[in-house]
């Protein structure tokens, strides 16, 4: 048999939309502010996959200038015809409302682009729509096009997410056309989005989210015979969920009750999801998830992505092959054998970026070079940590519950005003910054900046003094622990700061919410605008099973 272990795509990797073409298969997940837009994972097998695109690589595909955290994509659909792949997706410019909740007015602009490999070019983005947020095509077998897009309703006292509407995509004058209607308002799980729509034996399947992208996330599946139905439920909605009853779930809430009893043991938060076939009657499901630190309701990772088996039976629904979404996943065919990828190392010697790396809102450009220094990368300062505009950053997700990250800094600060170092980053409001800079007496120091849901302190006071340019600069974090440490020969290691604490870097933490997840980096600010510059050696991150140093 083959044997899947979840999460297929670990670490920050949300709001999965599969596809299959042929005997590969493809999966979209949404980045948010970080910067190309969009990430595309390849798969023959299921078991091992490796990012092939970015596909939203110019800013004019993708302008995320000045977006607030968890801002910009939401929910990208992946979808293929007549020898052209289609990616839709949204760009939010406003998503949190008034006293700082997430609702009132949204800003969600809808796009799409085209290629014939998935590998790109991608097009100039063609505007859809910004009605509500998670579009998706659907090509019908008439050869017609329809978007579909859940609809915000931004007014006091109403359900904003106000249902699924539907609407003609012409292809030849690149616009939407006739009517647009509401073609499902939901379940009573309520907060109904992510819709997608399938069509076999004669029926439309919609696939919406639904739930909220927490724990009482689901998946809630509806068929019609007419593309604009209407749609009835499946008979044991939700189709996916990692709650054992919603009902149940929300009284103990409602009471002020640990609800946590509800959950099914394992992989929670599953929901927003796509489907693909796999065999005749059995398919396949990618769904986001959380895996919460130990004894805790905190997922440091973000939300992931994972796959299930789902089945159809002789009434033309698809059932869950398990009762509750499973780590481990059995699918017919032959086993496979999982490639190691848990380490990454770069020496900076390559012309491009490694492909994990991805910035802040903004591709870098003359901010970053890796020619001037040969085998290091030169970062020119930006914009201070918490700026929605020009940040000097480059990182990558965090994969592991434990896992040691290092580089080595060559950098002469002039004052106060410019720094570097390795950060560890949830958004602009949430991370732990490890860097060097200048003190009072102008001389080169080693200090931690915090953001703790905004609210900034200095742990290490007074800064301790580095006689050097070179440091070397490491943390390590062991599930619900985090830790510092540096050296100037990189043999002799010292710990700075407290040990820390991961959940901040967590969805389950920020305030009111976040959609992103950890990232461990490098980064430059210059708060003088003197373009001052830092060059890094190194990065390497890796999977520690304990403190390493």
């Amino acid at each position: 048999m083959l044997r899947i272990e979840n999460p297929i795509l670990p670490g920050f990797h949300p709001d999965p939309s599969i596809l299959r073409v042929s005997n590969n298969f493809y999966i979209a997940t949404s980045t948010f502010e970080w910067f190309p837009g969009v990430q595309i994972y390849h798969s023959k097998d299921l078991v091992n996959w490796d990012l092939v695109s970015r596909p939203l690589s110019r800013v004019s595909q993708l302008n995320l200038y000045g977006i607030p955290p968890s801002g910009g994509v939401w929910a990208p659909c992946l979808t293929y015809d007549s020898g052209l792949f289609y990616l839709i997706y949204t760009n939010t410019k406003v998503w949190i409302g008034a006293n700082n909740e997430a609702s009132g007015f949204k800003d969600t602009h809808n796009y799409l682009v085209t290629a014939k490999n998935i590998e790109g070019p991608w097009s100039e983005p063609v505007y859809l729509n910004s009605s509500g947020f998670d579009p998706s095509l659907f090509h019908d077998n008439d050869g017609r096009k329809w978007l579909v897009n859940m609809f915000w309703d931004y007014r006091v006292g109403r359900n904003p997410f106000a249902g699924i509407v539907l609407q003609e995509y012409d292809q030849k004058r690149k616009r939407l056309i006739g009517p647009v209607k509401n073609i499902f308002k939901g379940t009573d799980i309520r907060l109904t989005e992510g819709p997608h729509i399938y069509k076999r034996n004669g029926w439309y399947y919609l696939l919406t989210a639904e739930g909220g992208t927490s724990y009482e996330h689901a998946v809630t599946l509806a068929r019609s015979r007419n593309l604009d139905g209407p749609y009835e439920v499946h008979p044991q909605n939700p189709l996916v969920t990692g709650v054992k009853d919603h009902a149940s779930f929300k009284k103990s809430v409602q009471q002020g009750k640990n609800p946590m009893q509800h959950l099914h043991n394992g992989l929670q938060k599953a929901g927003h999801a796509s489907i693909c076939p796999w065999k005749d009657d059995e398919w396949i499901i990618a769904h986001l998830c959380g895996r919460p630190l130990p004894g805790s309701i905190y997922c440091p990772l973000g939300r992931e992505t994972a796959l299930q088996k789902v089945i159809w039976k002789d009434d033309d629904w698809l059932y869950l092959a398990s009762d509750k979404p499973e780590i481990h996943v059995e699918f017919s065919g032959q086993a496979v054998e999982k490639k190691n990828k848990r380490e990454f190392f770069t020496d900076f010697n390559e012309q491009e970026l490694a492909p994990e790396f991805q910035t802040l809102r903004v591709p870098l450009n003359n901010k970053l070079s890796l020619t001037e220094r040969k085998g290091y990368i030169r970062l020119y300062g930006g914009e201070s940590l918490i700026s929605p505009f020009y940040q000097t950053l480059i990182a990558r997700r965090v994969q592991d519950f434990t896992f040691y990250a290092e580089t080595c800094l060559e950098f002469t600060p002039a004052n106060i005003n410019t720094m570097a170092g390795l950060i560890l980053r949830y958004d602009d409001n949430n991370q732990y910054y490890l860097r060097m800079s200048k003190n009072d007496e102008e001389k080169n120091s080693l200090g931690i900046l915090v953001y703790d849901r905004r609210n900034f302190t200095m742990p290490v006071l007074p800064e301790i003094e580095v006689n050097t340019d070179k440091v070397y600069l490491a943390v390590q974090m062991i599930y619900e622990k985090i830790r510092f440490h540096y050296s100037v020969d990189k043999e002799n290691w010292k710990a700075i700061g407290p040990i820390l604490e991961s959940k901040v870097l967590s969805d389950d933490y920020v305030n009111p919410l976040g959609f992103t997840g950890m990232f461990a980096g490098i980064a430059c600010q210059d708060l003088n605008g003197t373009n001052c510059h830092a060059d890094f050696d190194y990065f390497l991150y890796k999977e520690e099973q304990q403190f390493k140093i």
